[in-house]
Formats: C-alpha cells, sequence, structure tokens
C-alpha cells in the first residue's frame, strides 16, 4: 500500500510515533511511504529511511522545490507542506494511481486495508467530514458562494489520482489562494472544501478521523456505543486534531496515555535502527 505524508523536519517525532501504529496494527501489509518535502535535511531522511526499513517498509523521498507555495498563507501550527497534498497527482510518479495520505498527528489503531481498497469510482477522494451542526454550519457559511455540502478533514485522504490528473488543475488552486487568502483559516482543507468537496466520498469518522477531542459527543451520539473498547477494537485512525498536540508537555486528552505508549515504542525503535 502507498502512504503519503508531507511535513517539515518539526513533524519528524510525530511521523515515527504514526508510523509505528501503522506498522504494528497492520502486521504482514508492506507499505511504501512516499514523503514530500522542501527542507528536511539529508540525515533525518537517512534516520527515517532505515527507520522505514527495519519495519520492511519502502521510503521513496519527493523534494518538492521550495518556490512551491512559498507565498501561500501560513498560521499556528499549519505549514506551506499541508499544501503538498493538493498536488499530489503532480508531484507523485504517474505510474501510482491511489495513494492514502495521512497527517503525522495519528494514530493508526486497527488495519487499513479496507478502507485503501474502497471504491473510489467517480470521485476524487474519500474522506470523512466531522457531523456537528456547529462545524458544518460555521464553514459553510465562512466559504459561501462556493457550494459546502459537508466540510471534509484533510487529514486522512484516501486519493484517486488517476482520476484527479483528469479532472484537478494546478492553476485553479493557485488561483483560489490567492483570491481567498484573507479568509482562509484551515488552509488546505478550505481549499480541498471549496473546491472538490462535490467529489468526495462519505467515510464514518468514527472509524477513519475519529477525533480525539470529542469522546463525550461521539459516545452520546451513538447511545454509548462508541467507548473506549470500540475505539481499541475498531477505529482505524484517531486524530489528534486542533492546536494541542499529545507529544508536547502541556496535553492532557483523554487518549494521552495510549498516545505515549506508542510514542515509547517508536523511539526504542528508532533506537534500534540507529
Amino acid at each position: 500500500m502507498n502512504i503519503l505524508v508531507t511535513l517539515n523536519a518539526h513533524y519528524l517525532k510525530p511521523l515515527l510515533v504514526m508510523l509505528k501504529s501503522l506498522f504494528y496494527n497492520n502486521p504482514g501489509e508492506y507499505f511504501t511511504i512516499y514523503l514530500m518535502h522542501s527542507s528536511i535535511p539529508e540525515d533525518e531522511i537517512r534516520r527515517l529511511q532505515e527507520y522505514i526499513h527495519r519495519h520492511e517498509g519502502q521510503l521513496e523521498v519527493v523534494n518538492v522545490e521550495d518556490y512551491v507555495f512559498a507565498d501561500a498563507p501560513v498560521l499556528l501550527h499549519y505549514t506551506k507542506e499541508m499544501y503538498y497534498r493538493l498536488l499530489a497527482f503532480k508531484l507523485l510518479p504517474e505510474e501510482l494511481d491511489r495513494i492514502l495520505y495521512l497527517d503525522p498527528d495519528m494514530l493508526v489503531l486497527n488495519p487499513v486495508r479496507e478502507f485503501y481498497n474502497t471504491d473510489l469510482e467517480g470521485y476524487l477522494y474519500a474522506a470523512a467530514y466531522h457531523d456537528k451542526i456547529s462545524v458544518k454550519e460555521l464553514n459553510r457559511i465562512r466559504l459561501m458562494p462556493y457550494e459546502i455540502r459537508n466540510y471534509y478533514n484533510s487529514g486522512v485522504l484516501l486519493m484517486n489520482l488517476a482520476l484527479q490528473r483528469e479532472r484537478i488543475e494546478e492553476q485553479e488552486i493557485y488561483r483560489f489562494v490567492e483570491t481567498n487568502r484573507t479568509r482562509l483559516i484551515m488552509p488546505d482543507q478550505d481549499i480541498l472544501n471549496a473546491l472538490y468537496s462535490k467529489y468526495i466520498k462519505s467515510v464514518d469518522e468514527k472509524l477513519y478521523n475519529y477525533d480525539a477531542r470529542y469522546y463525550n459527543y461521539y459516545r452520546i451520539k451513538t447511545n454509548g456505543k462508541c467507548d473506549m473498547d470500540y475505539i481499541l477494537h475498531h477505529t482505524v485512525f484517531l486524530h489528534f486534531c486542533g492546536k494541542k498536540k499529545p507529544w508536547k508537555k502541556d496535553y492532557s486528552g483523554r487518549f494521552h496515555a495510549l498516545y505515549k505508549h506508542y510514542e515509547k515504542m517508536a523511539m526504542q525503535a528508532l533506537r534500534n535502527a540507529v
């Protein structure tokens, strides 16, 4: 399976944790990790390559020219590398027809094969939206006049690269950024939804993009079904959305101990790879 990540050196440690959870909970699967970046030092790349090799995977590095999205707006914990996923269809090898993009701020808790094989005929992406009225309505109003029925989270994107090469125009993305730069709050996600939300296949957020901030919300909404046992046995992608991240000392979320468990495993594996 092909996995895409786009980041800078500041997110390498979270990437190692995410990858550890991916490898650990997908025994017997072979992953090719495509890393898009423009500034990660060579020694860090070599260390990551050895780490992935030790887990019987393969690293493919895609160097992005520094001028790409150089003038695009960035803020808070967002970086310009987040935009690269929007050009995956252009930057990745042409022989690839499908890839799964994952943010580094998540844990993979269960096998990804079923999701990876999702039928994408006629769709550019498969993704989940967070079904909270406040989230949906705020973003729908904020991005008017663009027609947005659902506001999808861009942290997990199953990409139909073959169809994207036919239908997505690179210049359309650049024009959108230039025209709307003052109102891009979640920049790449805003672009994705404004331009392509009609062509995204919806998947269950509780399984494929569980927002770690909303444990009580999910549990109440499902009449108690979506409890901790359910998450550990069914949820595939546990996503630490928002500004508060589990690798920071001030984090105190419900899944902090689970994250620290995988972090410890990742650091042990990294020491063994050196």
